[in-house]
């Protein structure tokens, strides 16, 4: 997939181009089908697919003092759509000339004379320009009257729920990270490095990674089924482990840590610049403090004799 981070990046258009726009936050199921379509359109007219995203988030600019953490930053935004097998996407800087254009002069000067789209292809409750003053049925009428078309999806609905990137976000931030799992159509993950641990969980449980401080979204504080793999590309190795969220009040107040126990340990090569992915699978329990750490020890070794049903379960089911 080719990106451009600016419009005087791109190459003059040469074929049709079908595009999408959106913050595609999360690159979820309701995502991916609308780039299907644009991907198909593109090879029907042979055109190019282009998905048009932004960076900032406009949440992050228009409401700056609200808290607005992201599904998927960008890298990992960028690394979804390469995999949808979109041929380009264009990321807009989202600057306050973009803020403040009105929808007409977005649509003529942005898609028409720049990008050329021949289509253009929004769920319904799009919304774009200034004070996000139009919505589809504007779109509608400025592709009448320049000259594309404009394909409108309804919400795609997984087990009776609308999958958009707000419910998505909703069930994370309330560790419900199986239904968050539906939605997104794969299971939610974060990318950081290794943090320097205090030393608790491999001198009284089980070998640990700390993660690095994460500025995006995590799920609610609470234990968890995970996979960490570490390192990057085909070397990474990937461990089964339990992951704590949260405080670790065993150990004493604001020591907020995302901690993974990892299972069928062996020494790998770590430093504090190792990539890290942490995918999180099933919640197991709400985090709690317990009397002593060998309490905690215990409860660890039943959290990690449930997770090692689930993997064995999951074994036999591929």
């Amino acid at each position: 997939m080719k990106i451009y981070h600016s419009l005087d990046a791109l190459p003059p258009p040469t074929t049709p181009v079908v595009a999408a726009i959106g913050n595609f936050d999360g690159v979820h199921l309701g995502h991916q089908g609308v780039i299907a379509e644009v991907i198909e359109r593109a090879r029907f007219l042979g055109g190019r697919s282009l998905a048009i995203t932004f960076d900032p988030h406009p949440a992050r600019v228009l409401r700056p003092e609200q808290p607005h953490r992201l599904i998927t930053p960008l890298a990992r935004r960028l690394e979804l759509l390469a995999a949808t097998g979109i041929e380009a996407t264009l990321v807009l800087p989202f600057t306050d000339a973009l803020r403040h254009m009105h929808p007409r002069d977005f649509v003529k000067d942005i898609l028409v004379s720049t990008l050329h789209v021949t289509e253009v292809h929004e769920g319904k409750n799009f919304r774009f320009g200034y004070h996000a003053e139009a919505g589809i049925e504007g779109l509608e009428a400025l592709g009448r009257e320049l000259g594309f078309g404009v394909t409108i999806y309804a919400p795609r609905i997984v087990r009776g729920s609308a999958v958009s990137s707000s419910r998505i976000r909703k069930l994370i931030a309330a560790g419900d990270v199986s239904r968050a799992r539906a939605l997104l159509g794969r299971p939610f993950s974060i990318d950081s490095t290794p943090a320097p641990g205090r030393g608790y969980g491999s001198r009284h449980t089980v070998p640990t990674v700390n993660l690095a401080p994460y500025p995006e979204l995590l799920p609610a504080n609470g234990v968890y089924i995970t996979t960490l793999a570490i390192g990057a590309g085909p070397t990474a190795e990937t461990f089964s482990a339990v992951t704590n969220v949260g405080n670790r009040p065993t150990f004493g107040a604001d020591s907020f840590a995302v901690e993974s126990h990892l299972l069928d340990f062996r020494p790998i090569a770590l430093s504090e610049d190792t990539p890290l992915r942490l995918t999180f699978l099933r919640r197991l329990r709400d985090e709690q403090r317990f009397p002593s750490t060998e309490a905690l020890r215990d409860q660890i070794m039943r959290d990690v004799a449930r997770a090692r049903r689930y993997f064995a379960r999951c074994r036999r089911i591929a």
